[in-house]
């Protein structure tokens, strides 16, 4: 009897119709394969732990824990945008014409861009030593790291020669991204694994919804700490110094009030399954291994043919019907060396590669964009701290009309219009609104701010409803655009750049599969992970 018969009997679930439908190895004896048994008895103890996936108290707790982490990780990474422009007042203020009160472009590139180079380091080792460590484990040292290098970075200042407070500001925040790249991967994969198929997509979007929120919180600080520091800044501006040193520091606060929780947090009953798993297939292959060696030792000086069967007989099951090999897991070359699986990976990644351009571009730069439509005044008339005070104001607004209702129409919209088709919405949209702002862009603000306005909030709308509640991959550095031309001349090439970006992730969207309903085991196909 073959595999493909079996599927038709009944009582058969479908995780195993899925397995039988997809080998052709014949069954010996009537008896399935104990490798292939193990692999559906996990199957099912996982389907059981996943339907009975309730939201409580200890879930609440957990979301909780995980979403503070994604406010902390954007106040930590936009907050930077406000800082940048304080230091213009603090290190620069007696600079002459257009550098008065700016920071020089490259430094100012370079301390926005940090973070997002060690959030692309902390991803990857982070990431990876979440599977082999455990989540919760890697988790708190996340934000260990991040509550160290915050404070560390708010005390930025010369240090040595040729060392100014620009650079060791890059170098801190690139450390504290190491740290925020790990909260990434592993959020995600614990909001994951707690989860129910019901719920999954909604409670993963809720909580990297959090992200607009640290957002908006980043500029309310700003105006909080500007306006206790407003007499000693109009006395002097130099004590604007103070101002952007909170700002930072405060970024720690809601990490140092979840420490607590993540230091206690245990891993999910998933992860504690799969790895109690791996460490019994672990310990039956090493006494395997050493019955083998045993078996070789007693054997020495027989003929090889002898030993050839002997070798077999060890590898029988039970009853001796046939050979157990030991199922291994594909190596990452194995596995993506097949296109229906490298297909998703390309999808996936560079498809957020692709929106995380435009976003960052535009977040970690939207003092360019508030100036640029005339709210934020002048920077050489305007007295330091209105000048502030607006350039706060405004990014409130700009979140505050688009990126935060993005983000939360997706999270009410994810379970019953499924990732894929969010995801190819928001990129036709955003599509669409680049090449118009790109290629029409001093027209629009020529003869209306407010249409500007409108189509630009409609752009972070669309920026969070579908395409940004994937993954975060690092980017940033397309503000150098700004040495071509005069004042805001590189915005319509920007944006023009934006639209092809949007363009590339729709083309890439349609690479990715529709997970909506589905258990993460159905998802991973496992019986495709193993040969």
């Amino acid at each position: 009897m073959h595999t493909s018969n079996t599927a038709s009997n009944t009582g058969i679930s479908e995780l195993e119709k899925a397995y039988v439908d997809s080998t052709t190895e014949p069954i010996v004896g009537g008896v399935i394969d104990p490798r292939d048994q193990d692999l559906l008895d996990r199957q099912r103890e996982l389907e059981e732990l996943d339907s009975t996936s309730k939201v409580n108290w200890e879930m609440i707790k957990k979301l909780t824990v995980c979403g503070v982490a994604f406010l902390n990780d954007a106040y930590d990474m936009f907050a930077i945008n406000i800082v940048s422009m304080i230091l213009g007042f603090v290190y620069f203020n007696d600079a002459t014409g257009s550098a008065k009160n700016t920071v020089p472009k490259k430094w100012d590139t370079l301390i926005k861009i940090s973070v997002q180079v060690g959030c692309l380091l902390g991803q990857l080792v982070m990431g990876r030593l979440g599977d082999k460590v455990g989540r919760t484990t890697v988790y708190a040292a996340s934000l260990m790291i991040a509550i160290f290098t915050t404070i560390a970075s708010a005390f930025s200042n010369d240090m040595v020669k040729g060392m100014n407070v620009f650079g060791v500001l890059f170098i801190w925040r690139v450390l504290l991204g190491f740290g925020i790249g790990g909260d990434y991967p592993l959020t995600a994969t614990i909001v994951s694994e707690y989860s129910s198929v019901h719920n999954r997509g909604k409670l993963i979007s809720a909580v990297f919804s959090c992200q607009g929120f640290g957002n908006v919180l980043a500029p309310i600080v700003g105006i909080i700490i500007t306006a206790c520091f407003k007499g000693p800044i109009e006395d002097n501006v130099l004590n604007l110094d103070y101002v952007w040193r909170l700002i930072l520091g405060l970024g720690c606060v809601p990490g140092v009030a979840t420490l607590y929780w993540r230091l206690t947090m245990e891993d999910s009953k998933r992860f504690q399954l799969e790895t109690a798993k791996a460490a019994a297939a672990n310990a039956d292959e090493d006494l395997m291994r050493e019955k083998y060696m045993a078996k070789q030792r007693l054997l020495e000086g027989s003929d090889a043919e002898a030993a050839l069967e002997t070798t077999d007989a060890i590898q029988y099951n039970a009853g001796g019907a046939a050979p157990v090999k030991q199922r291994r897991a594909k190596t990452f070359t194995q596995y993506f060396s097949e296109w229906k699986h490298l297909k998703v990976l390309l999808g996936t990644s560079i498809t957020w590669f692709a929106l995380d351009v435009a976003f960052y571009g535009i977040n970690l730069n939207s003092s360019v964009v508030i100036g640029a439509i005339g709210f934020a005044g002048d920077i050489v008339k305007d007295t330091p701290y209105h000048y502030i005070i607006r350039n706060c104001l405004g990014n409130i607004i700009i979140n505050m009309l688009g990126s935060v209702p993005g983000y939360w129409v997706s999270v009410f919209t994810i379970e019953k219009l499924g990732r894929k088709k969010i995801q190819i919405v928001g990129f036709i949209m955003l599509t669409i609104l680049y090449v118009v702002l790109g290629f029409a862009y001093h027209k629009i603000l020529d003869n209306s701010v407010a249409a500007f306005i409108v189509l630009f909030t409609l752009a972070q709308f669309f920026q969070n409803f579908g395409p940004n509640l994937g993954a975060i991959v690092a980017q940033g550095g397309f503000m150098q655009l700004k040495d071509r031309g005069g004042k805001n001349a590189f915005i319509d090439r920007l944006l023009q750049i934006f639209a092809l970006f949007m363009l590339i992730g729709l083309g890439f969207t349609f690479f990715i599969p529709e997970t909506k309903g589905k258990t993460l085991e159905e998802i991973c196909d496992e019986s495709e992970e193993y040969y």
